[in-house]
């Protein structure tokens, strides 16, 4: 009987693979590097999974549990220094559509346009439909991966930095 050895790939040729890898992972991080994102989310599991995710792309990423909070913190000075809101749309208090309209009402041109990416357990047109009329710019499903994430920011970056008019859907 005869035996078969299966041949593992050579090191060599595994080295560029995960050299290549980490220099695309190196690149990213720098485009996200002192990036300032505020993320609204009341479910504490999910807000650990997008912290850590958001992390890995280099973002700095600040947390509140509610759309009221998201409303009050951009309404003060504080603000100012977000690059980013990554919002639940079904949290207790004020839902995320609602804080969106509010944030969107502000005096402040750069906090009232400031990239809002709606983030749900749901992935239905409607729910894509709604986010967009409340004047969100994106909607990424849950759970979220750092593809998708990515792929959503920059979508949103090269759409002209912001704004109502800036409508990206990420599938």
């Amino acid at each position: 009987s005869e035996m078969t050895v299966k041949e593992e790939p050579d090191p060599e040729q595994r080295e560029p693979l995960k050299n290549e890898k980490q220099k695309i992972r190196a690149e990213i991080q720098r485009r996200y590097e002192g990036k300032k994102v505020l993320l609204v989310e009341d479910n504490e599991l999910n807000r650990e999974i997008a912290t850590a995710i958001m992390e890995e792309i280099g973002l700095d990423v600040d947390c509140v549990e509610d759309g009221t909070d998201a409303v009050n913190i951009m309404s003060s000075a504080e603000g100012r220094k977000y690059d980013l809101i990554f919002m639940d749309i079904q949290m207790p208090k004020m839902d995320g559509y609602m804080a969106t309209r509010e944030i969107r009402t502000l005096d402040n041109n750069k906090k009232a346009n400031i990239p809002i990416i709606a983030m749900t357990a749901n992935a239905f047109e409607e729910d894509k439909k709604k986010a967009l009329e409340a004047g969100m710019n994106a909607h990424i499903s849950k759970p979220v991966d750092m593809k998708t994430l990515e792929k959503t920011i920059r979508s949103i970056k090269s759409g002209g930095g912001g704004g109502t008019e800036t409508q990206v859907i990420a599938q």
